[in-house]
């Protein structure tokens, strides 16, 4: 007998896309962001070339005050090519490195690591994006 977890089919997808976020953040994230997306010492100071270090993606962070399409698009094009301005910015862009579905497979499996407070928060943000567009 097998036994497995009791799990709908959309749970179980649902953690698929999860375990293949968290591959695929492990593998081009966690070198600058950290294996537990607690970013990097002092990320809200800049360092002598004037960058600023990798931020965490976990609730110490900002990643949660940004929309999904924000989030989405920063992973894609690099952060310097959001901002625009001339900001600069170690954050590449990962077009041509990860394929859409896998760029939502990250930020999905951050997401899941966020208290419920900022979960909620985030979707707020998402949903007010969503309605301006």
């Amino acid at each position: 007998m097998i036994l497995r977890p009791p799990w709908s089919g959309a749970e179980r997808a649902r953690q698929a896309v999860l375990a293949e976020g968290r591959t695929f953040y492990q593998q081009h994230c966690a070198r600058c962001h950290g294996a537990n997306l607690q970013g990097q010492p002092n990320w809200q100071r800049r360092l002598p070339s004037g960058r600023l270090p990798a931020p965490p993606h976990d609730a110490s962070g900002h990643t949660w005050h940004h929309s999904d399409r924000v989030l989405f698009e920063i992973t894609k094009r690099g952060t310097a090519a959001v901002v625009g301005g001339g900001y600069e910015s170690d954050m590449p862009g990962f077009a041509g490195v990860l394929k859409d579905e896998e760029i939502r497979a990250v930020l999905a499996f951050i997401r899941s690591t966020w208290p419920e407070r900022e979960r909620r928060f985030q979707e707020r943000v998402s949903a007010t994006d969503r309605e301006a567009q």
